[in-house]
């Protein structure tokens, strides 16, 4: 490369992290997570009468952390037990309990969190694990169904000509079944995960700490502007991790492309 390309190439590589969504969303959120304090005179004219105008009880990073601590630990056993199961239904004598694990995440995900929270709570008691619970069979079908869909899309013709190279089932499953549906596995977590980053705000009602907690209790003490904060940090929360997935599929579509 000339100097000259690379003065050229320079502006060009500006220009594309400067108009990437995921900064501007990334600083709106980071600013929403320390600089809403900053905002108190705003909110105190908005709603005059309101004291505190900002929510205090603890920090919005610390709600985000375990917020964020319960979708990521829920998202990964979901991940792991969905994918197993579509690995275990998509070959062998696995085939015939298709239906049936059709059905069971089906179950998860017609059930509302509140339902699931009910029935957890005098089981399990009040705090994290009855929200885990709920996320974890929440997020299932999604994960089940896209990896299903990948494993069955792969060809015939591709896992013939990998056992004619000598590969193992196993070999096959992890170096050519996998990658090649590993986009439709994640546009499953994707929409797992973003789902239950809204639906782990109502662990706050049973006693987990999340960006749910402001909301709930904006609701329960008539205070309007913990409600908007909490759903300020939530949305940005949601649209930052999609767009993060959008550019993992991007780069997962162009290296199968390739």
């Amino acid at each position: 490369m000339t100097e000259d390309d690379s003065s050229r190439s320079v502006p060009i590589m500006a220009k594309r992290v400067l108009g990437s969504a995921i900064l501007w969303v990334g600083l709106l959120f980071v600013g929403s997570l320390f600089l809403l304090p900053a905002f108190r005179s705003l909110f105190e004219w908005a709603f005059p009468g309101v004291e505190p105008a900002v929510y205090s009880r603890t920090t919005f990073l610390a709600l985000w952390l375990s917020h964020a601590g319960l979708v990521l630990a829920s998202s990964l056993v979901s991940t792991i037990v969905g994918v197993g199961l579509a690995v275990f239904v998509t070959r062998g004598a696995g085939r015939e309990f298709r239906a049936a694990v059709d059905s069971v995440a089906g179950i998860g995900q017609t059930f509302p969190p509140t339902t699931v929270l009910a029935v957890a709570v005098p089981i399990v008691g009040f705090g994290v694990t009855p929200t885990l619970i709920a996320l974890m069979l929440y997020g299932l079908l999604p994960i089940v169904e896209n990896a299903i869909a990948g494993f069955e899309g792969v060809s015939p013709a591709v896992l013939e000509a990998g056992a004619g190279m000598g590969l193992s089932r196993l070999q096959l499953l992890w170096r050519v079944e996998l990658p090649l549906a590993a986009p439709l596995i994640l546009s499953g977590v994707r929409t797992s995960v973003i789902v239950n980053i809204g639906t782990a705000t109502i662990g706050s009602t049973v006693g987990a700490l999340t960006l749910g907690t402001p909301i709930i209790s904006g609701l329960v003490g008539e205070k309007m502007p913990y409600v908007i904060q909490g759903t300020i940090v939530v949305g940005l929360f949601a649209i930052l991790t999609d767009l993060v997935f959008e550019r993992l599929d991007q780069h997962f579509r162009s290296r199968r492309g390739g």
